[in-house]
C-alpha cells in the first residue's frame, strides 16, 4: 500500500513522470535513450557558456542593432 504522506507534484510535467515511476515500477531516470552521456554533459556544458562568450565578443554597436532588429520583429508582428 503506498504512504498517504508522500503528496503527488502540482507540475504536470512532474505530476506524469511521478505516475509513470510508481505505475511501471522503474525509475524514468535509469531508461536508456540511445545518447551517450559524456556527449550530452558536453553539449549542455558548450551550450550554456556560449551565449555569453557569443555577448562578449561582440561590439556595442552590433548588439545595438541585433537589438533594434528584434524589437522591429518583435513589435511590427500585429501590423
Amino acid at each position: 500500500m503506498p504512504k498517504r504522506s508522500s503528496k503527488a507534484p502540482r507540475d504536470l510535467n512532474k505530476l506524469a513522470s511521478f505516475i509513470m515511476e510508481h505505475a511501471t515500477d522503474e525509475d524514468i531516470e535509469a531508461i536508456d535513450d540511445g545518447k551517450n552521456p559524456a556527449a550530452v554533459i558536453l553539449g549542455r556544458m558548450g551550450g550554456l557558456i556560449g551565449g555569453k562568450v557569443r555577448a562578449e565578443k561582440l561590439s556595442a554597436k552590433r548588439r545595438k542593432e541585433i537589438a533594434q532588429k528584434a524589437a522591429t520583429i518583435r513589435w511590427g508582428k500585429g501590423k
